[in-house]
């Protein structure tokens, strides 16, 4: 009988940093939402990968929230962590800030989304479990399992 691994949610924290540059400017001089969503995806993708040990597909992105406007030439910093995990699935939590000069940051994004591991035939796979080490992951390992209930709640009346 095989023992469940369980991980910690530092092991799979993961940052990304970036400048937001003219392409990524949409109509309005602000940073085209659309990009900030790929970065999103993106860190959240290596968080899932560092947690499960496997490719990942993303399977929805839930409470997408933008908060604030960001502008050229501002450093935008993006962090994503573990929250909850199930049998196959692993939702993360991505908060995007943008990091003044000073290293002041102000939050202008936070994103939950869910992603399944994978294995080599592209079937989902069983992913580790996740051991809390602090209150704030313990406070989001049980809002992570409401947006779970909330989410097959939605699949079960098509909503």
């Amino acid at each position: 009988m095989d023992k469940k691994i369980y991980k910690k949610v530092s092991d799979s924290k993961t940052e990304q940093i970036q400048i937001i540059m003219p392409e990524h400017i949409n109509g309005f001089n602000r940073l085209f939402g659309g990009r900030l969503m790929e970065w999103i995806d993106i860190v959240a993708a290596v968080v899932a990968r560092r947690h499960s040990g496997c490719n990942v597909t993303t399977a929805s992105i839930d409470n997408l929230q933008f908060k604030a406007a960001a502008y050229v030439n501002s450093t935008i910093f993006l962090v994503g962590q573990i929250t909850y995990v199930g049998r196959t699935s692993m939702e993360v939590r991505v908060s995007t800030y943008v990091e003044k000069l000073d290293g002041m940051r102000y939050m202008i994004n936070r994103a939950y989304l869910v992603l399944v591991a994978l294995d080599e035939n592209d079937h989902p796979v069983q992913v580790p479990g996740v051991t809390l080490e602090t209150e704030e992951e313990k406070l989001e390992w049980e809002a992570g399992k409401k947006r779970c209930e909330l989410r097959k709640q939605r699949r079960l009346e098509a909503f």
